[in-house]
């Protein structure tokens, strides 16, 4: 909803006649990848399988969401949507990322970080980034400057995981650079096998130290095979069990740099992503094999991050927004134990299906509010999605939005602050990866679930990528049937044809954000 329907009740509440962010509050986003509704103990997970404290404080600190979504159900669709404010199935080329593949938002496009520069904040992105890097036609320069790349497009620094770490090459990009390349021994990245004997996943099975269980079977690194070819950079090479902490350790240097200023910091972590790979210490803190045990790894960084709050003395003025880019998966593509382990674990809680999916399970997802003295505990049942965190940032930062950007984002400040009376969004569109068609449209307790064919793939925690036969067009009482089990369309065919009415004048009409006071 819009900033002129909450604006004297932010005052009143919080400041008296000082809105609530004329301070310029420091936002940390801290976006978990693969991480399930069930996945944390706040939002359900068995302390006998797993703790995560860190962020289970948050949540008792804050503001638990019941029906806190991404826009899609994998990673770079939902990071090029939570950057622009656009729903990625608006534009092409927005599905997951290859190794080589270019910048998908290139400058000129709006996005979250260049409107927060506008109201004068610093803005990092640190971790996984999987958007792309480099000019249409050419992709990245592994050689030399990464150009375009994020700071093209709003963030004054990045240090980043290239693109997600079952794809080569694993090296870390910070600025416009791979960090630490030896000119002497160049880096080469493509998609065929640059020669006969270049060792494999098929060919070098016997050395793996994590074998594959599908389609991650080329390159080897550090005993383990991903997806694509690279050599040279070794260097350059980083170590799987170091991710985490070298996000940490990134960004505590980053915020000591910049806490003079308020600051923008999208914390992207890899933890849950395969292949999944935690650091030495915190193997076997959790009953659920290397899945749980990344998990608890995932809550040491989140609790890392508010004690160098804490010890900076800014955590009375620092946002942060827990969220996932999709829902859960079990066998992504190695042996990793995470279903033979799963027990009674249920990582998308109470919601079908997981990643790839349209069903609850995966987009909907953990989400989180916190901001000490200003948010007030408790748990809302109100709609927000990750793609409405640039409107509703930057119209409270007071820039003023163009109309031609961020034309999904919806203005839903208020339910992220807790503001009583505040509403979340009216309706919204759930995407899988994009491209064949499917859409989840859930506008307050009902879903339509439309699949482009009756017979659609669908990949379950369970399962992997198994097809599974579904209607075309599904309704469903998510207040009565939060499983998706009851298909009601036959018995309520008006309400079924007007939802699918909805959902398709959206999507013809290129927007979903109606301007306002604050959008020029």
């Amino acid at each position: 909803m819009y900033l002129k329907h909450y604006l004297p009740i932010f005052c009143a509440a919080f400041l008296g006649s000082t809105c609530l962010f004329a301070s310029k509050p420091n936002v940390i986003v801290i976006m978990a990848d693969d991480m399930g509704y069930g996945d944390v103990g706040c939002y359900g997970a068995k302390p006998k399988n797993l703790k995560t404290p860190h962020i289970d404080r948050l949540a008792k600190e804050g503001l638990r969401f019941t029906s806190g979504y991404c826009s899609a159900s994998t990673c770079t669709p939902t990071r090029y949507s939570f950057l622009t404010g656009n729903y990625a199935f608006r534009r092409k080329g927005t599905g997951i990322a290859p190794p080589n593949g270019p910048s998908i938002i290139q400058p000129g496009e709006t996005t979250i970080g260049d409107l927060l520069k506008k109201a004068g904040y610093k803005t990092a992105v640190i971790g996984k980034w999987h958007l792309g890097l480099g000019a249409p036609g050419k992709g990245p320069d592994w050689n030399g400057q990464l150009k375009p790349g994020p700071r093209e497009i709003g963030f004054d620094y990045n240090f980043l995981l290239p693109t997600t770490n079952d794809r080569v090459p694993q090296v870390y990009v910070e600025n416009d650079r791979v960090l630490n390349l030896d000119p002497k021994d160049p880096l080469w990245v493509g998609s065929r096998k640059p020669s006969p004997d270049h060792p494999t996943g098929i060919t070098h099975r016997d050395t793996l130290k994590m074998d594959w269980s599908h389609g991650h079977n080329s390159t080897i690194h550090n005993g383990i095979s991903r997806i694509g070819f690279y050599t040279g950079g070794h260097a350059a090479r980083f170590r799987d069990e170091d991710l985490a902490d070298k996000w940490v350790e990134k960004s505590e240097e980053w915020i000591k740099q910049n806490k003079k200023d308020p600051f923008f910091l999208f914390f992207a972590s890899h933890d849950l992503h395969v292949p999944r790979i935690p650091h030495e210490r915190f193997r076997g803190t959790s009953a659920l094999s290397y899945r749980g045990d990344v998990i608890v790894q995932l809550d040491w960084c989140v609790g890392e991050i508010v004690r160098i709050l804490k010890e900076q003395n800014l955590d009375d003025n620092t946002m942060i927004i827990f969220c996932s880019d999709n829902g859960p998966v079990g066998d992504d593509g190695y042996k990793d134990g995470a279903l033979e382990h799963m027990g009674d674990h249920k990582p998308a809680g109470p919601y079908k299906g997981g990643k790839y999916s349209i069903f609850e399970g995966g987009t909907r997802t953990p989400f989180i509010t916190w901001w000490p003295g200003k948010i007030r505990p408790g748990v809302s049942d109100e709609i927000v999605c990750t793609i409405d965190l640039a409107t509703s940032l930057v119209s409270q930062a007071g820039v003023s939005i163009p109309e031609q950007a961020l034309v999904d984002s919806q203005n839903i400040i208020g339910a992220l602050l807790g503001v009583e009376g505040a509403k979340g969004r009216e309706h919204l569109i759930q995407q899988d990866n994009g491209g064949r068609g499917n859409f989840g449209f859930r506008k307050g307790k009902w879903k339509l679930l439309r699949h482009a064919k009756k017979m659609a793939r669908n990949v379950k925690v369970e399962e992997t990528l198994a097809n599974t036969n579904v209607e075309r067009l599904t309704l469903i009482n998510l207040e009565e049937d939060p499983g998706e089990t009851k298909n009601l369309a036959k018995s309520n065919s008006d309400l079924v044809e007007k939802l699918n009415a909805e959902l398709q004048t959206i999507l013809d009409a290129g927007r979903s954000r109606e301007t306002d006071s604050v959008s020029q």
